[in-house]
């Protein structure tokens, strides 16, 4: 059957002639096979296709939840990122409470949540690309967040029993900011504009318009009032527990020696007498004799 001879008789229409064309038997068996062959072929081709495509579809739905998944990890680590910077805070100002109040901080404030200070969340948590590592740690920073505001709560508890003791204490001390203004030179080394040098400065430096209200930042008795070399027009007032506060530069002065101020009331006008390089008001505080930082006690 496969050697045997086939012919194939081809008319022409209207022409009277054929053509014949004589073909082998396993020609056609490998037609027939060739063209099996490309059906197998064709349905293998479309499987993978279609498998192809759901992988495909399978992968960007898994893309896009990952993605989703790193935005809410990303935003949770922002809001982490400011709870940490919150309670940073809160700690700062629990530290200068305690400093006015002479309460002696037992608790390490060198460590903050997670670690050190210079620990940044960022650094340490938002670089990590596995998901499940990165919700493990974020576990673990929520944990450690809680155990931080837990002993801090105990220790506001702590100052508040303080600040039941020292009222008249705390109603002493140098809170609040004396005048409004910028500070244009503050506590410590500084170069000094007059000689050009390095030199030490007392207090803070706050500049505004000359006749800008002064206030007393706590209650006191004024102590000085007048001319005090290269400080101009200034006064003193005394607080009590070795808490002094000094005003140079002024150009008016409200209250005379002796006198009883509270805290917010103006006391004086703001200058530029003394030796002084334009308005402002140098501001001291001094604890026992000693210049201390103004900042230290500033709460507003």
């Amino acid at each position: 059957m496969l050697l045997r001879k086939y012919h194939i008789v081809v008319f022409k229409d209207n022409e009277g002639a054929c053509r014949t064309l004589r073909l082998r038997g396993w020609i056609f068996f490998a037609l027939f096979g060739l063209f099996a062959v490309l059906i197998a072929a064709n349905v293998h081709f479309f499987r993978y296709f279609s498998t192809y495509h759901n992988l495909k579809t399978n992968l960007e739905a898994s893309e896009k939840t990952i993605s989703e998944q790193n935005n809410q990890l990303l935003t949770l680590a922002s809001k982490i990122k400011t709870l940490q910077g919150d309670l940073t805070r809160i700690r700062d100002f629990d530290s200068k409470l305690r400093v006015m109040i002479n309460l002696d901080d037992q608790i390490d404030t060198n460590t903050s949540v997670g670690g050190s200070k210079s620990q940044d969340f960022s650094d340490s948590y938002l670089p990590v690309y596995r998901q499940e590592l990165l919700a493990r740690k974020m576990h673990n920073f929520l944990h450690q967040l809680n155990t931080d505001v837990q002993l801090e709560e105990v220790r506001q508890q702590e100052l508040m029993q303080a600040f039941k003791g020292n009222l008249e204490l705390l109603a002493a001390t140098p809170s609040i900011w004396p005048c409004e203004g910028w500070v244009t030179s503050p506590f410590g080394p500084r170069i000094s504009p007059f000689t050009g040098r390095s030199d030490f400065h007392q207090g803070l430096d706050i500049s505004n318009q000359v006749g800008t209200s002064v206030y007393a930042p706590a209650k006191g008795v004024v102590s000085f009032v007048g001319v005090e070399g290269g400080y101009g027009k200034t006064m003193v007032i005394k607080h009590g527990n070795g808490l002094v506060t000094r005003f140079a530069h002024l150009s008016a002065i409200d209250v005379k020696e002796g006198q009883t101020v509270e805290r917010g009331q103006q006391v004086a006008e703001m200058g530029n007498t003394g030796r002084s390089t334009g308005p402002h008001l140098h501001y001291e505080v001094r604890l026992n004799g000693t210049p201390v930082n103004p900042m230290r006690y500033i709460l507003n």
